[in-house]
């Protein structure tokens, strides 16, 4: 079972999204507040289960409508996903992946844990 992990940072405070096994799979902006980092939290829960991905490493990709994960590359060459909200936001990045799969299966841990993952703060 995964879990959010809110965190304060020198510049404000951001949540981690962690899979079953403690691998950080998801990591927000940095927010002002304790409150937007909680709405953000809410909106990945409410977006990822649905959201469809948009694969923009192949040519020709066709464009998927909001909420969605793109999966792009990024400049060294590493698989990269961000999830968009229904308004176009970025609300949550992923690591960069050596293998297209690996950032396609970090898409589908954060599609089945975010939902019912709880919320602590450290």
């Amino acid at each position: 079972m995964g879990k959010f992990v809110i965190r304060k940072t020198n510049t404000g405070i951001k949540f981690d999204l962690k899979a079953g096994n403690g691998e950080v799979i998801a990591t927000s902006e940095v927010y002002a507040s304790e409150k937007a980092c909680r709405g953000g939290i809410a909106s990945v829960k409410r977006n990822a289960p649905v959201a469809a991905v948009e694969d923009q490493t192949v040519e020709g990709f066709a464009a998927a409508k909001h909420p969605k994960f793109e999966v792009y590359v990024d400049k060294a060459g590493e698989f990269r996903f961000r999830l968009k909200a229904t308004n176009g936001q970025i609300i949550a990045v992923g690591e960069g992946y050596k293998a297209k799969a690996s950032c396609l299966n970090g898409i589908e841990s954060i599609k089945k844990n975010a939902p019912d993952a709880p919320v602590e703060e450290v």
